[in-house]
């Protein structure tokens, strides 16, 4: 079974730094791809970031390029997400879900996500 779990959200100040990672278990092949999503109250789940764990390639939303890093660490199946000076409106439940490729829509495999809280 396909396991996913996200930690490292928490309370960031506008400025300040926060770093998510996402650890997948279940599985061994690296051809996959990971991607980042978030909710806030209200609204539907937005696409941030994705990682082909392959290759590398990335996919940034526009909301967020400039600011957010991801990365992979596939000996550990897990995967980073680096949140530089981030805004209030970065504020959501951050969830990591588990694809094929970067762009395409994601399967039913998601981790129960964490909380960022951007504030002042």
């Amino acid at each position: 079974q396909v396991h996913l779990v996200e930690s490292g959200g928490g309370l960031a100040q506008p400025g300040g730094s926060l770093r998510l990672s996402c650890a997948a278990s279940g599985f061994s092949l690296d051809s996959y791809a990971i991607s980042w999503f978030r909710q806030a109250p209200g609204k539907a789940r937005e696409g941030v970031s994705c990682i082909s764990m392959n290759d590398g390639t990335t996919l940034y939303a526009d909301s967020v390029k400039g600011r957010f890093t991801i990365s992979r660490d596939n000996a550990k199946h897990t995967v980073y997400l680096q949140m530089n000076s981030p805004k209030i409106e970065d504020t959501a439940v951050y969830y990591c879900a588990k694809g094929s490729v970067c762009g395409a829509p994601v399967g039913n495999h998601w981790g129960q996500g964490t909380q960022v809280t951007v504030s002042a």
